[in-house]
């Protein structure tokens, strides 16, 4: 089963990190639901965080990975909040469980096929060569050439853990998103579609959503709201956590 912190005590909850993520990225946010009155369930998905590493990896078998915990745990009308590829998932599992979902949000991703984007990200993981036990200093210096950006660096290093003393790794399955990078910008079946109350939220400075993807997505999910947080990109629960709280708290009630 996935990996999961749970917090809190009322409807249950449960936040879908993104591609190279982990539960662990939305700590801060689980109290501050569970105080909106949730259970909140943070899940790290197959192949990232806690979770198991598997060679399937696809969102057929994300979005069923789902479905079992939800009857493991026993839940029923759970609302979802997904980040980037979390929100895929989420939108895959609404879809095709929609008896199962209360509300659904959906964080900077639409239902559209997206290009493979992330040459650069993977290009820098995979100069890491572990054998030769770099620490966390030589581990970043390895990857600055190809992630200049500092905010993204520190993102990917959350994953990194002594795996024994002198010796780390990365928590996320690599050699499987090497094999298996062109699942991730799979679009949403065309067929598929999910009627109740659902928030899109976006980054202004963003370019995953974009005004002209709208009557796509209309179609897809005819309830749809749309919010959009101005001076982020597409970490905009992590740029300006208030005001993402503040939008999908004021949603999900």
């Amino acid at each position: 089963m996935l990996n999961s912190r749970i917090e809190g005590q009322g409807k249950p909850l449960l936040i879908l990190h993104g591609f190279l993520g982990m539960s662990d990225n939305w700590k801060s946010f689980g109290p501050l639901y569970a105080a909106e009155g949730f259970q909140v369930h943070l899940i790290d998905l197959r192949n990232h965080g806690k979770s198991f590493h598997s060679d399937e990896f696809n969102y057929m078998v994300l979005s069923n990975d789902v479905l079992e915990y939800c009857q493991q745990k026993n839940l029923a009308k759970v609302s979802l909040i997904g980040h980037s590829m979390g929100g895929k998932v989420a939108m895959l599992f609404a879809t095709t469980h929609p008896e199962l979902v209360d509300k659904l949000i959906v964080a900077d991703i639409g239902p559209k096929y997206y290009a493979p984007h992330h040459d650069d990200i993977l290009a820098g993981l995979n100069a890491i060569d572990f054998t030769t036990k770099p620490d966390r200093t030589q581990v970043e210096e390895i990857l600055y050439p190809f992630i200049p950006d500092f905010g993204t660096r520190q993102f990917l290093m959350k994953n990194l853990y002594w795996v024994e003393p002198g010796q780390l790794a990365f928590r996320f399955n690599l050699a499987v998103f090497n094999a298996k990078i062109e699942s991730i910008g799979e679009a949403l079946p065309e067929a598929n579609h999910f009627d109740k109350p659902t928030l899109f939220i976006r980054g202004g400075n963003s370019r995953y959503i974009l005004d002209t993807d709208l009557p796509e997505i209309k179609k897809q999910f005819p309830n749809f709201k749309l919010a959009t947080i101005n001076n982020v990109g597409h970490w905009l629960h992590a740029e300006n956590p208030k005001l993402f709280f503040e939008e999908t708290a004021k949603f999900l009630k």
